[in-house]
Formats: structure tokens, C-alpha cells, sequence
């Protein structure tokens, strides 16, 4: 398990397209914080990181199935993935390596994020005047719904064998899973709009943001991740 795990860090740094998404996503976020006039932190004019919380899930919405695409599509298009079956690992350990690879890949993408407050604590005035609780609150949503998004992909990659199908199923779903319920909940009222709105992964990530790392939010996240690790592996045994 551990030598397919290395062997997807290795696949994936081993190719320019990998450090290109990377750099993609860190120059998008770079321009959302820092330059665009409707969200820069210069202009708005507090010792605040609300822009980059804000807009960090819309862009995981791409990144994250553009990193998990190929995860096993290509597998099984190269004919590979007959292969691995052969090898000591079972379907749920092969799901668990490659997920734990994507995951990984996720934390590496968000670390570089930490820099953005260590500016602000330098603007602020006085020095060190942030919500720092409010901060790594909503730096641990971020994470997990990276972590949530891998599983997603992970599951579209495992329905086909064609990597941009897979994308965009992963788009879709990610899409629906963030955005989805909550444009459906405000279409609601009542309980049932309660109901809703709480399926959906922007709730929970707007809860962890105010700085208090609830332990229902932080299931929720665990919860939808496995039962997508578990559709992988589901998908898997009966192709």
C-alpha cells in the first residue's frame, strides 16, 4: 500500500502538468487576495483572509477533479489497472493508497496558504491584530473539504475509463455537493429547508469558519468522505 502510494506522488510530480496545476491554483488565489479590486485585502482595508476563504472552494471545484481524474480512468485505459488487481493489495486498500496520494497532493496545494497570514499578521495594526481563531478554523474546513472533493473525484474516476469524462462528473458533483443543496434549501421553508441546507458542505464550512471546530461539522466532512471512498470501492467490484 505504501509503495502505490509513493508510486502516485512520483506520477504525479513527475509530469510538468502536475506543478502546473499547482502553480495555477496558487497564482488564482494570489490574484483574488491580493490584486482584484472587488476582493483584495489592500482595498478592503482590515486585517482579514474572508476573500481567500470565500473563493477557495469555488476554485477546488476545478482543481481538485483536474487532480483526480486520471487516479484510476487511466488505469484503466492503459490496461494497468488488471495489473494492480494482481498485486497483494485488495480494492479497498488500492482506493485507500490513491486517495491518501490525492489528499496529500490537496495539503501540499493549500500549505503555500499559510503565508497569506503571516502578511496580514504583518498588516495589521497593531501587529498580530487577526481572528486567528477564526482563521485556522476556516483553514481546517478548507482542508477537509479538499479532502471531501478528492473522494468525489476519486468515486468519478473509478465510473470511467476516460479522464475528461471523469472531470467533468467530478465538477458536477463537487458543484452539487457545495453549491447545490444550499441554492435548493433557499428555494424551501420551513424544516425541510433546514434539512437540506445541512447536507450541504458550504453549511458545515461556514460553521467551522466562525473559529470553532464544531465535532458534528468535522463528521459530516468524514462521513461524506468515506461514502465516497466506499462507492469507489462498490464501482470497482462489480466492473
Amino acid at each position: 500500500m505504501k509503495s502505490l502510494f509513493f508510486k502516485e506522488i512520483n506520477s504525479f510530480f513527475g509530469s510538468l502538468i502536475g506543478y502546473l496545476v499547482i502553480a495555477l491554483f496558487l497564482v488564482a488565489l494570489g490574484l483574488i487576495v491580493w490584486v482584484f479590486p472587488e476582493s483584495n485585502v489592500l482595498d478592503y482595508g482590515f486585517a482579514d483572509l474572508e476573500a481567500l476563504f470565500t473563493y477557495t472552494p469555488y476554485v477546488f471545484t476545478f482543481l481538485v477533479p483536474a487532480l483526480s481524474m486520471r487516479a484510476i480512468a487511466e488505469e484503466r485505459k492503459s490496461g494497468t489497472w488488471e495489473l494492480l488487481r494482481t498485486s497483494p493489495l485488495n480494492i479497498l486498500q488500492v482506493v485507500l493508497a490513491k486517495y491518501l496520494a490525492l489528499f496529500c497532493l490537496v495539503l501540499v496545494s493549500v500549505l503555500p496558504t499559510l503565508l497569506y497570514l503571516y502578511s496580514i499578521i504583518q498588516l495589521g495594526d497593531p501587529v498580530g491584530n487577526i481572528d486567528q481563531a477564526g482563521f485556522f478554523g476556516s483553514w481546517i474546513g478548507l482542508v477537509m473539504i479538499g479532502g471531501v472533493f478528492a473522494s468525489v473525484g476519486l468515486f468519478a474516476s473509478s465510473l470511467t475509463s476516460q479522464q475528461v469524462v471523469a472531470f467533468v462528473l467530478g465538477v458536477f458533483l463537487c458543484f452539487v455537493l457545495y453549491f447545490g443543496f444550499s441554492a435548493l434549501a433557499d428555494m424551501q421553508s420551513g424544516a425541510f429547508s433546514y434539512w437540506v441546507e445541512e447536507l450541504s458542505l458550504s453549511y458545515h464550512y461556514i460553521s467551522l469558519s466562525r473559529g470553532v471546530v464544531n465535532s458534528g461539522d468535522v463528521f459530516f466532512m468524514l462521513g461524506m468522505i468515506w461514502l465516497f471512498l466506499g462507492g469507489s470501492v462498490l464501482v470497482l467490484k462489480n466492473k
